[in-house]
């Protein structure tokens, strides 16, 4: 299979996707293809829907308001999606927005707004985060779509936490530390759950509960205080990057 071509169009539908299908855009991608991008009968462009692949298509039956696509080769399989999950305290919504695309171009496999005694908003919009998660996808060639789960609280989550799973708590009261060095010996083997917690921090109970997990680890993020849409993409580059997919791929499993 070859590699992502970056220069071509990219288009995530949730239709089945195998050579001969064939799919109507919805009304939202018809208008960018035929109105943004002005693509014409033939055109090729890209589908993926995170389940089958990424295929080679073309555009057919195309008319002022209408459009079909035929799916020819598969360009790339389908990889699976990592077992690593970015749990946050959700944001204003610009802010949130940054974080679902950083996230899903880190290569998080899911996303976890977790609702803590500080959090800013509380009432999450799924349907945008969704959206910016695959806005995401489409631009940076990643074919494992991110889960976007339904809200949680900070109490609910530590308990629903497989014991096995390693949560890195990133934690601004943590004695500051080489972060690489506070992830060597740990495995990733059983998942990894990424825990940044709101503007102003976790209060001290949270603190103290998160620090009862089982498999928990405290990660320090620097000697200056980040905003916490900043320390998301900070603590995802420093895990994939000690335990997760930024290692050598022949590089055993720490």
């Amino acid at each position: 299979m070859s590699a992502c071509d970056f220069s071509a169009q990219r288009l995530f539908v949730r239709d089945e996707l195998a050579p001969g299908a064939e799919c109507a855009p919805s009304a939202e991608a018809l208008n960018y293809l035929l109105n943004v991008l002005r693509l014409r009968e033939g055109a090729a462009i890209h589908l993926f829907n995170g389940r089958d692949g990424e295929f080679r298509a073309t555009l057919f039956d195309v008319s002022r308001r209408a459009a079909r696509l035929r799916v020819a080769e598969r360009l790339r399989a389908q990889p699976e999606r990592a077992d690593l999950d970015y749990c946050f305290a959700p944001l204003k919504q610009a802010r949130l927005d940054y974080i679902a695309q950083k996230a899903t171009e880190m290569g998080a496999g899911r996303l976890i707004p977790v609702i803590t005694h500080r959090t800013q908003v509380r009432r999450i919009n799924s349907a945008r985060l969704q959206s910016n998660v695959i806005e995401a996808a489409e631009q940076c060639g990643v074919l494992a779509v991110p889960e976007v789960a339904a809200a949680v609280e900070l109490p609910d989550f530590l308990a629903r936490l497989p014991a096995p799973r390693l949560l890195v708590f990133c934690d601004e009261h943590a004695d500051l530390a080489n972060p690489m060095e506070a992830l060597a010996g740990r495995t990733a083997r059983a998942g990894v759950s990424v825990l940044i917690g709101p503007e102003g921090g976790f209060d001290d109970a949270e603190r103290a509960a998160i620090r009862r997990s089982p498999n928990v680890v405290r990660l320090s993020l620097g000697p200056r205080v980040l905003r916490a849409d900043t320390a998301a993409v900070a603590a995802l580059a420093i895990v994939q990057a000690a335990i997760g997919d930024w290692r050598s791929f022949d590089a055993p499993d720490s």
